[in-house]
């Protein structure tokens, strides 16, 4: 059996791991956004970051990727996931349906956002475009995070409205 893995942000141009196949795919239930503070990979304690996570609401969807795993690699690929996306316990590990664009349903390992965690925030875009700009963190700086996952969406044909917001505010910020 396949395993999937949904990616809506940096596992969508930093995967990490071998992918056997890609297919555009959609979340139903979840929008993207950036709603987690970051204080490791792309912030710190003492100055978050922010990333991208898949918040809860109803009738949202979220369009991203559905990474199969290449055959055999499965087991060290949960490993790895968990240790990247489950560093501070924000996100949830979940297996959710996805519906490719082939028209198949599949289920993929997803990571959600605990609104109940102290890292969730919801913040106008300006204030977000403000922390992005100048953050750092242990993989980078923030704006770094936000332009590759901005670029390849655009390259995928998924533009996202918030986010091209964002890249063109950042970068007014920064000239």
């Amino acid at each position: 059996m396949t395993m999937w893995v949904f990616g809506y942000g940096s596992l969508l141009w930093n995967p990490e791991f071998p992918v056997a196949r890609r297919e555009v795919a959609t979340l139903n239930g979840f929008a993207r956004s950036f709603c987690m503070r970051s204080i490791h990979h792309r912030g710190s304690e003492a100055e978050p970051g922010l990333v991208l996570a898949l918040d809860a609401l109803e009738g949202a969807r979220c369009t991203g990727l559905a990474l199969a795993v290449e055959p055999g690699h499965e087991d060290p690929t949960l490993e790895a996931l968990r240790e990247r996306e489950l560093i501070s316990s924000a996100y949830l590990e979940r297996v959710l349906d996805v519906d490719l664009a082939s028209g198949e349903t599949v289920t993929a390992v997803a990571y959600v956002i605990d609104p109940q965690h102290v890292q969730y925030c919801r913040l106008e875009l300006e204030e977000q475009a403000q922390i992005i700009a100048h953050a750092v963190g242990g993989r980078g700086p923030n704006r770094e995070y936000l332009f590759n996952t901005a670029s390849h969406l655009d390259e995928i044909g998924l533009r996202d409205p918030d986010l091209s917001w964002l890249t063109e505010r950042v970068r007014q910020i920064l000239s």
